[in-house]
């Protein structure tokens, strides 16, 4: 039996994990799903958000060492938690998330990438400090090969992006260094590029590299699978 602690990416929450979670259970682990702050349940106002309070939250569900899944966005919370207490995360796991490279922020990370899908479907908010997606544009983006109750699911649980988190460097050493980690490729990733997460993934052991032939969103296109392989990692 494993721990899972599953972080959700940019304008989603704990509720993307739905089908994904009862998965990990029949497979005998542990799993659960969390809020980061100003999404899904947290209302922490969004102007108020920052990597750091992300972290924190990363760091506020772990009672016991687990396996951490972040997805996208997700990447960096994580990262940035297993460097402030490496010991209360067995494994690091990158679900087509953005793995830190040192002194870029996610948004400059993003423009390493060969192509911009993600770039038309961005809004910005009028208050400044948050942005959306176009909703017409997120099921091509990060659903297409989801059922279309599900696309309907994600569709009205989407939330405001806040920006500070994305436009922040996470600072990375030693401490993150000493917990093993894993990336997962999303192969028809149609938000980040596959190219880019290869790219991301280049320096982690051969067997921490993986692969599903999915979209952006295995969570909710085959959640089966995806548990399945979840299970081997933390096997």
């Amino acid at each position: 039996m494993a721990r899972f602690l599953l972080v959700h990416g940019a304008a989603h929450g704990a509720w993307c994990w739905r089908d994904t979670i009862p998965a990990l259970q029949a497979l005998g682990h542990v799993a659960r799903a969390i809020d980061l702050p100003g999404h899904g349940a947290d209302t922490t106002p969004l102007g108020q958000v920052t990597l750091d309070r992300y972290a924190d939250a990363v760091l506020d569900a772990l009672d016991a060492p687990a396996v951490v899944v972040g997805h996208s966005m997700g990447g960096y919370p994580i990262s940035v938690a297993a460097e402030r207490a490496p010991d209360r995360i067995a494994r690091l796991v990158y679900l087509c998330a953005y793995v830190p490279w040192s002194g870029l922020s996610l948004a400059e990370m993003r423009r390493e990438a060969p192509t911009q899908p993600l770039v038309p479907a961005i809004r910005r908010n009028d208050d400044g400090v948050s942005m959306h997606f176009d909703p017409a544009m997120a099921p091509d983006l990060f659903y297409h090969d989801c059922t279309d109750a599900s696309v309907a699911f994600a569709l009205a649980n989407l939330c405001d992006q806040p920006l500070a988190p994305m436009q922040t460097p996470a600072p990375l050493g030693n401490a993150y260094a000493s917990v093993p980690r894993s990336y997962i490729v999303c192969e028809d990733d149609r938000a980040i590029p596959p190219a880019l997460q290869h790219r991301m993934a280049a320096d982690f052991a051969p067997e921490d590299r993986h692969s599903m032939n999915t979209s952006h969103s295995p969570f909710l296109s085959d959640p089966t699978a995806l548990a399945a392989l979840l299970n081997r990692i933390a096997g």
